[in-house]
């Protein structure tokens, strides 16, 4: 029994072990170049699925194993470990450092709360709202465990709200309301604290002589167990009500961040992934940048964040809309108003916008209009002022702006004035917006390692002649029409993304949709847009990605209450994506046709 336990306790070692040397056969029985390509690609893949090793260093694997097998010289293999997009995350992340560092992600959010009011509704859709805006600029990861602490600051305001309510309730009977539910507005009050750290706690009720003496008794934080999780679920609310609350809201925080990552090209890894892959793949292709894919898949978002936000709403709040988002002030209990009151008082003790925060906000807004405007498509843009062309991308402004806010003072600069000849303090010397250790605290330099992984592995297999060796094997498909295959590899995605990461399993299908679409004579956007807004699809399951787990972490819903709010959202993202692809998206991209540049790619690969 103890041997058989140490080897489980081992599996993930003899998994590192034992999977190359069972692949080995391939290319010792295969000799070429195709076959040590397929090598390479499954033990990676496998590592990426198995997570043997982490992420980061399993994407090291073709850095050795390609020069080793003759695939790839090793100075080839190391260029692609830093590309173009690399650089524009490296931007985008400076960016992203300042809002976090100066609060000005807390300062939205909560602003954007005192306008949707203490209504579960209108709560729901402003925090649905605000966090697909900022994860349309910085990672859903992010911006999911920047939110989540702000949603149980507001559940912890309304519960003390509901505490002042029950004080008030004892010093005067004449005021006195009862616990129960309020026949009006349907609503039980909370009966937990969360720890803004997203750990549960459960706590007596606060007895009013403990209130006056300023201290609050409460038990130690209780360990959930494995077996008991399910009925701690249950006690730690003290109404059906509450208990809904907390899980819409929960899981919102989760799909809004994905809706808000595919807006953007920057939004999430799978697209900056996708972006380089295609420049690579099709070098005379300029189709795709930030202005094209924010044209087309912005509607995608926003009819998704209003289906699933009724989606949410329908599945733990009912269909009373009229009661859950009515904005009138006559409608609302003075549990609500209490609560908005505190929300009040927490945004105003973040006082006036400081000056970090408004050039934060300038940078932000700046590189939004110059990303835009540098090729719009429709007009020329101010990279037409220049004498050489194609020089400029979207990475060289982002790094520009990034390097800008390592420069520029945190205080406002005083030029030379005095302030009553005291504290006289100049602007030179002082901490810039962001440091070095920043930008080190932000930086996910593994996903960067991950995503060099994939480029390797994608050029491998082209200069090998794998991809179109797969894409001759797919020939099969093309009995059927280009709407059905772009809908099974969009299915077939989206499961897949549910077990593995997202970066692991688009590194995976880029190649193998790329020669799908070139074979059967597809334009390969068609495909592989779709194909990549699809793997961001993996709601259903903590272990789907990053946000998943950030909010499962937090205690307030189960497995199933995951699976079945996120395949409504799943089948609603593959719904939406599937006509933008077939309407708007054929006008822009010109997909009703097959691209000189993708020809151009098909006869490079096969000779």
């Amino acid at each position: 029994m103890g041997f058989l336990q140490g080897l489980l306790g081992a599996r993930k070692l003899l998994l590192v072990i034992c999977v190359p040397l069972l692949l080995l056969p391939l290319p010792i029985l295969h000799p070429s170049s195709e076959a040590a390509c397929a090598y390479v690609l499954m033990v990676t893949a496998v590592y990426w699925v198995s997570e043997a090793v982490p992420l980061g260093a399993a994407a090291l694997v073709p850095a050795f194993l390609y020069p080793l097998f003759g695939v790839l010289r090793s100075s080839e293999v190391a260029a692609e470990y830093f590309k173009n997009t690399t650089l524009l995350l490296v931007g985008v992340i400076c960016v992203a450092a300042a809002v976090e560092k100066w609060n000005l992600h807390k300062r939205i959010a909560l602003r954007m709360v005192l306008m949707a009011g203490a209504k579960p509704g209108t709560l729901l859709l402003c925090f649905m709202c605000c966090t697909t805006m900022l994860s349309m600029w910085l990672s859903n990861t992010s911006t999911t465990a920047m939110v989540m602490p702000i949603v149980e600051a507001v559940l912890q305001e309304l519960v003390t709200a509901e505490e002042e309510q029950l004080v008030a309730g004892n010093s005067s009977t004449e005021e006195a309301e009862p616990i129960t539910l309020d026949a009006n507005n349907g609503q039980l009050p909370l009966e937990l604290i969360f720890n803004l750290n997203g750990v549960p706690m459960m706590t007596k009720p606060i007895q009013t002589s403990n209130r006056h003496q300023g201290k609050k008794q409460q038990e130690k934080p209780l360990v959930l167990t494995q077996g008991s999780r399910n009925q701690e679920l249950n006690r730690k609310y003290r109404s059906q009500h509450d208990q809904m609350v907390c899980k819409c809201l929960s899981l919102s925080i989760s799909y809004a961040a994905t809706i808000g990552g595919l807006t953007t090209i920057i939004g999430t890894s799978t697209s900056l992934i996708f972006l380089e892959h295609f420049n690579n793949q099709y070098p005379a292709a300029d189709v795709v940048n930030f202005g094209t894919w924010f044209l087309f898949s912005f509607p995608i978002s926003l009819i998704m964040l209003v289906i699933s936000w009724f989606w949410m709403h329908w599945l733990f709040l009912g269909c009373n809309f009229r009661e859950t988002c009515s904005l009138s002030k006559k409608k609302k209990t003075k549990r609500e108003e209490l609560s908005e009151r505190r929300i009040q008082e927490e945004y105003e003790k973040l006082g006036d916008i400081s000056y970090p925060e408004m050039v934060t906000g300038f940078f932000f807004i700046l590189m939004t209009v110059l990303w835009f405007t540098r090729e719009p498509g429709f007009v020329p843009g101010w990279d037409s002022f220049f004498e050489k062309k194609g020089y400029r991308t979207d990475a060289t402004v982002s790094v520009f702006l990034g390097f800008l806010l390592f420069l520029i003072p945190a205080k406002k600069p005083c030029f030379g004035k005095k302030n009553d000849g005291t504290n006289y303090e100049c602007s030179l010397g002082i901490e810039p917006i962001i440091t070095w250790k920043d930008f080190q605290k932000t930086m996910p330099w593994e996903i960067v390692i991950l995503v060099g992984g994939g480029y390797a592995l994608a050029s491998g297999s082209k200069s090998s002649g794998l991809s179109t060796w797969i894409g001759q094997q797919m020939l099969c498909l093309s009995s059927l029409p280009s709407w059905a295959v772009t809908l099974l590899a969009c299915v077939l995605v989206s499961i897949v993304t549910e077990f593995v990461s997202n970066p692991a399993t688009i590194t995976i299908f880029l190649p193998i949709v790329c020669s799908l679409s070139e074979t059967l004579h597809i334009n390969p956007l068609y495909t592989l847009i779709p194909v990549t807004m699809c793997i961001s699809f993996a709601v259903m399951l903590p272990v789907g990605n990053p946000p998943n787990a950030i909010v499962f972490s937090y205690g307030h819903c189960q497995i199933k209450d995951m699976v079945k709010a996120g395949l409504g959202v799943n089948v609603i993202g593959l719904v939406i994506v599937m006509v933008a692809i077939n309407t708007w998206g054929v006008s822009l991209f010109h997909l009703d046709t097959f691209p000189a540049w993708a020809k151009v790619s098909n006869i490079t690969d096969q000779a």
